[in-house]
């Protein structure tokens, strides 16, 4: 599976991301440059409606409490007076501005996922926080309405997402290698402008930017998922500029793509030992490991009717099952899911497949996974072979029967990828920052619990400060767990740092 499961967005609203709608200025002598400076003025107004592609539940506004503007920066820093790129913000002002401490960073993850869709969406669970900074979130570059990354149109990503992704001969690997640089080369065709310029690095010097036209003197920042490694490569940057940081579900910053995936296919399967064992001792229709794993098989060579004539593929339902493991929430689809593709029905994994791809009721794709490939290609160097993939199957399946081959062979996607990457490994040591505090979910399938104490370690000694939550899903604050939330809150609201190593159950 690829980097999206690792750090995928917080539900299905989550995963909807914006569609792309912004572009990039040229700058030339016919047109005005934006102002990229840090004194630029944001023109604040309301709201637009989002697109059929940006959210399938809703044709409305956020409503009267948002307001949305556009951040100019350079699209490649290292010509600050070249190309520019718009970054799509929305916010909504702290409720009691007497007590405002500044504004408040979301990052919700992916890479790919859309904070200007996904923050009013989830917007109920920050209230408290909201009394005291105004929330903001963006789509970052190459994300949605922040030139959104636009490869294959969507009947071909229909067709891209339903082929095999689990190759079992020389055949079908050189099918799915030839699909991925297919990929590639839509990419490039479509977004080739912007693919070397939306690396972390530089998502992460776009947010200082915001930082400064705002007019906050330190950046407060609650990240998600893949957001703790874009809160991690901010403070190593901008060390000095960290306020408030929380870092959930957090991203292990010492692994390559291979580590990652690997670490992946461990915590996928230890979150389906957990559904399993929780849904035996509370349900009759509940399925085994050895039931998944058949059905599975029994996909890749005969794929199940579902919705509107399309058919669920073991691809497509292998991205289903890992869908529904994010939260216990998604629990009970899986069950009644699994039950009927047995049955010969596949609606209910098909659309857990489609939400984990960005696929609305309608059939409209968002940018999230092309834009999540087009950053994480330009993030890492890898680029590994069929070859490469086949010597190193067998150690995904023992990690995981059921998801490791599909998330060995994730490790094509860059395969062919027209830019190269920054770096092997990201680089987030913060020497000199405030602390910053790091929450690993012991039961957390996209993000290991390991995953947070290598984080805290890395950041450096009095800057990493490792909260654990005893829980199952992905992240901890968004669980409901009075013990975790009640320490975020004291930190980000009170500057109240926890102790060390503190645990909530």
């Amino acid at each position: 599976m690829s980097r999206s499961v690792r750090t995928g967005a917080l539900s299905f609203a989550a995963l909807l991301a914006v569609a792309a709608v912004g572009g990039c200025s040229d700058g030339g002598a016919d047109s005005a440059r934006a102002d990229t400076s840090a004194g630029q003025k944001l023109d604040w107004k309301s709201c637009p409606a989002p697109s059929d592609s940006e959210d399938a539940s809703s044709g409305q506004a956020p409503g009267d409490s948002w307001e949305c503007a556009t951040l100019h920066a350079p699209l490649d820093y290292g010509r600050p007076k070249g190309d520019t790129i718009g970054i799509a913000l929305i916010r909504a002002k702290a409720t009691d501005p007497d007590h405002r401490i500044g504004s408040l960073f979301f990052n919700f993850g992916g890479p790919g996922g859309s904070g200007i869709s996904t923050l009013p969406a989830f917007a109920e669970d920050y209230q408290n926080l909201r009394t005291r900074y105004d929330l903001v979130s963006f789509d970052p570059r190459g994300v949605g309405r922040s030139d959104g990354v636009k490869c294959l149109g969507d009947k071909d990503l229909d067709s891209y997402y339903a082929a095999d992704s689990t190759p079992d001969d020389a055949a079908e690997r050189r099918a799915l290698l030839d699909r991925v640089k297919k990929y590639a080369a839509a990419c490039e065709k479509n977004s080739g402008k912007v693919l070397a310029h939306v690396g972390t690095s530089n998502a992460a010097r776009d947010m200082d930017l915001m930082r400064e036209a705002l007019g906050d003197a330190k950046l407060h920042y609650f990240g998600i998922s893949y957001g703790t490694e874009l809160g991690g490569v901010y403070a190593h940057l901008f060390p000095k500029k960290v306020g408030r940081a929380l870092l959930d579900g957090v991203v292990d910053p010492t692994n390559d793509p291979v580590r990652s995936a690997l670490g992946q296919a461990k915590g996928f399967q230890l979150a389906l030992g957990n559904y399993l064992r929780a849904c035996a001792g509370s349900r009759d229709n509940c399925p085994t490991e050895r039931q998944i794993q058949r059905l599975l098989d029994r996909l890749d060579k005969r794929p199940a009717p579902a919705a509107d004539g399309r058919k669920l593929t073991q691809s497509l339902a292998s991205g289903g099952i890992a869908q529904s493991l994010y939260s216990k929430d998604f629990w009970d689809y899986l069950t009644e899911g699994v039950e009927d593709a047995e049955n010969g029905d596949g609606k209910i994994l098909l659309a857990l497949g489609d939400s984990m791809n960005g696929r609305d009721k309608d059939g409209a794709y968002s940018s999230l996974q092309s834009s999540l490939t087009a950053v994480t290609c330009a993030d890492f160097k890898q680029r590994y072979t069929a070859d490469d993939i086949a010597g190193k199957v067998g150690e995904f399946r023992r990690a995981s029967p059921v998801f490791g081959d599909f998330m060995a062979w994730s490790l094509t996607q860059c395969t062919g990828w027209p830019v190269s990457g920054e770096w092997d490994t990201p680089e987030v040591s913060a020497k000199g920052a405030a602390p910053m505090l790091v929450v690993g979910n012991t039961g957390d399938p996209a993000t290991p619990y390991e995953g947070a104490r290598r984080m805290a370690r890395e950041l450096g000694k009095g800057v990493g400060v490792e909260l654990t939550y005893k829980g199952e899903g992905h992240g901890a604050y968004n669980s409901g767990n009075a013990c975790v939330k009640r320490a975020v809150d004291a930190y980000l609201l009170d500057g109240t740092v926890p102790k060390d190593g503190k645990v909530c159950s």
